[in-house]
Formats: structure tokens, sequence, C-alpha cells
């Protein structure tokens, strides 16, 4: 069931605790990118327009609440890590709850403000009543979406990455299957799309939470374990709401590029969106690769076993920048070729588009492979200032890649953010980790202090450590 990662080796340890995510990454990227070719085949170039640009506003809202459970889960790792079990339940209670509210929120606001936020993000007239009908069906689901990746997340908080896995592969099936139905069988537009993927995350849920009920006692919330300390969600929230803030900040200036594309016309628009499902499926595994670390990271700081940490970190470095490298080279020279997969072949401007995305974007994925290894290790010893930190300055350059290159250079630069973002970050999270690094072998500075986590959790954890 669940897997303890503060003994064994450590390369050994994140690579088979990582594959069962990258797998099940993949059928998730696989489903998605299943509603893009089906929209785009059967529906047409504004339909794949009006969904793709749906992306960075859907990242907004739920990116929100995902980030926010991935950041309580922490906790729930943590005290995995120092085998305290009842101190386990009270944080699966106080997370619980704060999910649930978090998701009502986000659900209500979102489905009321979803016109209002795609005119003020000056979507295309020609697929913004599209763009409306798909996205205002996603944020209805948004408790389904946000309840499976909680529950994934605290399984993955133990080291269990192999059942997110076999439900996310189910969900996937079925949410390729429901696809051809509503669109192609009902002859349901892109709303087809939308509820297909609602009604998958939501099997998938159900599935988590009969096994957990089943198979993982360790997880079952009892009567005694609900509470309403408030220095329980304190703790939880310090860790959860800048996880969440985080994922909004980056959202923010994808938004902002998005606006630019938008003003660009739908050509952008629909380039961009093909480009990115081949981005995003490519560089996946160095996300994948940033999520293990968080739960090692985790664990271990719970443990006491600090330079274990580092170990790990330099392991999972080596991986993904020599990964970084070799996609940086295939998407330099066939990023066209698999961006047709999603584009007609007769729309030669639209991939000629998508070419440039990678020549412009190929010789920085290194960058992006510092970013997810340093930023979720950080996360992972509850870090609630560096990344945000870096995530911000992520914001800026985004924004002035959409506002300022974008006029300048047209679509290469508002291309150009991404790369400039990714710098940006790296600079704010490697010196942060040296700084943690210094702070772990007991050599704090002030700046250390600051940039490592930002909080007393890490001083407080090297003091009792030594006290042993």
């Amino acid at each position: 069931m669940g897997k303890d990662m503060t003994s064994g080796n450590p390369l050994k340890l994140i690579i088979f605790f990582t594959l069962p995510m990258l797998l099940g990454n993949i059928f998730q990227q696989f489903y998605s990118m299943a509603d893009t070719f089906i929209v785009s085949q059967t529906l047409g170039m504004n339909a794949l327009a009006a969904v793709g640009s749906t992306g960075s506003i859907t990242f907004l809202i739920l990116g929100l609440a995902i980030g926010l459970t991935a950041g309580l889960a922490v906790i729930t790792a943590q005290r995995f890590g120092r085998k305290d079990e009842a101190a386990l339940r009270r944080s699966l209670g106080v997370s619980l709850i704060i999910t649930i509210i978090a998701s009502a929120i986000l659900t209500i606001l979102a489905t009321l403000n979803t016109r209002n936020i795609l005119e003020l993000m000056q979507t295309p007239p020609e697929i913004i009543d599209l763009s409306y009908d798909y996205l205002v069906i996603i944020f209805s689901g948004t408790g389904a979406t946000v309840l499976f990746n909680y529950l994934s997340n605290i399984l993955r908080a133990i080291g269990d990455s192999r059942t997110p896995l076999i439900f996310l592969i189910v969900a996937s099936i079925l949410n390729i299957l429901l696809d051809y139905l509503f669109i192609l069988g009902f002859n349901m537009n892109v709303e087809g799309a939308g509820y297909a993927t609602i009604i998958s995350q939501f099997a998938a849920s159900m599935l988590c939470l009969l096994y957990i009920k089943k198979r993982v006692p360790i997880l079952r919330v009892h009567k005694e374990d609900w509470t309403l300390s408030w220095t329980e969600y304190k703790e939880h929230l310090r860790v959860g709401l800048p996880f969440g803030f985080q994922y909004s900040i980056i959202a923010i200036g994808t938004i902002a590029v998005q606006v630019a594309l938008n003003q660009l016309g739908a050509l952008s628009v629909a380039a961009y969106a093909a480009a990115s499902k081949i981005d995003q499926f490519f560089t996946m595994p160095l996300q994948t690769i940033g999520v293990s670390m968080s739960t090692y990271a985790a664990q271990n700081f719970g443990a006491g076993k600090f330079k274990r940490i580092k170990q790990g970190v330099r392991i999972a470095l080596k991986i993904t920048i020599s990964y970084s490298v070799t996609i940086g080279i295939t998407l330099w020279f066939g990023g066209q070729f698999l961006s047709s997969f999603f584009v007609d072949g007769n729309q030669t401007d639209v991939l000629e588009l998508t070419e440039l995305f990678f020549r412009i974007q190929a010789p920085f994925y290194t960058f992006l492979a510092l970013i997810f290894v340093l930023r979720f290790t950080l996360q992972g010893l509850g870090n609630s200032f560096a990344p945000t930190l870096a995530g911000a300055m992520e914001l800026v350059a985004r924004v002035f890649g959409a506002i300022i290159l974008s006029n300048l250079f047209g679509f290469s630069g508002a291309i150009m953010s991404n790369p400039l973002a990714w710098i940006s970050a790296v600079i704010i999270l490697a010196l942060a980790y040296y700084y943690t690094q210094r702070l772990l072998t007991n050599e704090p500075t002030p700046l250390a202090l600051r940039l490592s986590l930002g909080s007393k959790e890490m001083v407080r954890a090297v003091n009792a450590l030594e006290d042993q």
C-alpha cells in the first residue's frame, strides 16, 4: 500500500515511485490529447481554438485548488515519515474540510464569472461562445477534479503512486469513450468533451474512496480524528495556501500570454493550443520527477534524514537535465511534424507557427528541469516563501513577454515569455536551495532563513535533530 522513502537506495526509490505516476500522467495527457484530436477532427479549427484557449483559465481556477491539496499532502507525508499515525489522521481530517470548502467557493465564483473572464481575456468573437459552453461545464465539475487530486495526493504522500495510476488509466479510457459517445454519437459540440472530462474524474474519485476504505486503514479518519484546533488548520493553511497561490501566480502569467495570443487571432490561438499539447506531453516526465521529490523530501524531512534529501536532489537533477537535452533536440527538429496530428495538413500557416513555438522553447528545457526538481523539493520541506517568490518572477516575465514582446515580435514575442519565465524562476529557486543546504548542515544565515522556508519549521527540525 504505502512506501517508506526514508530508507533504501534513493535512486531506486525515486525511479520506482516516479514510473507509476509517469504512466498515469501519460494516460491523463493521452485523453487530454484525445479531446483535442476528436474536437479538431470533428468540430473544426474554431472548436480547437475554443477548447485550447481555456487552458490558462482552468489552470488558474483548478490549479489553485489542486495546488492547495498538494500542499496539504506535504503535511501528511511529513507525519508519515516520522511514523505519527494519529497526527497523520488528524491531518487528513483537516485537509478534507479545507478541500471541500475551497472547492465549493471556487465552483460558485468560477461558474458565475465564466463569461466575464473570457471577455476580460479578449477571447476572439468567433470562439467565445464555444469557449464559454466548454468552460462552464468544466467549472461545474470542479469538486470532482479537486477530490480526485486530493485523494491521489494523500496516497502518494504515504508512498503509493501505483494506485492513482490504475484509476487514472480507468479515467482515461472512460474519458475517450465518452468523447466519442457525446461528440459523435449524440452530436454534441464542445460540451461533450467537457462532460466526458467531468464524469471520468468523478468516477476516478469514487474508485479512490472505495480503495482507501477497503485497503488503506492508515488513511481512514475516525470520529476522534476530526478536530477544530486552529493550530492544525493554521499549520495546513500555512503550507497549502502558498502552494495554491503559486499555481495561480503562474496561471495569471499564462493568461497574460493567452490574451496576447487572442489579440493575434484564432490562427495563433490554434497553433499555441496544438503545440502546447505536444510540449506538455514531452515535459511531463520532468514534472513527474519533481512531484516524486516532493514526497521524497517531505518523508525524509519528517524523519530528520537531511543528507538523504541532498542525495536525492543530485540524482533527480542528473536524470532531468539529461532528459531535457534529449527532448530539446527532438522537438527542435520534430515539433512541427508532431503538431500535424492535431492540425489539418491544409492549415500550413498554423503548422509554421507550431514550428516557431518549438524553435524558441527547445533550447531552454534544461531550465524547466531545474525548476521542477528544486521547486518541488523545497515544497516538500514545507517551503512557503521561495517557490512563491519564484512564481512571482515567472509572472513578471510572462506579463513582460505578453505586453511588450508580443507587440514587438508578434507570435514569437508571446512564446519568448516562457523561457524568460523559466530563467527568472531558476535564479530564485537555485539560491533558495543553496541556502537550504547550508541550513540543513547547521550553517544558517539570515538570508538562508528567509530564502529556505520563510518559516521556523526547518529551524525547529534542525534543533530537534541536534538535541537527539
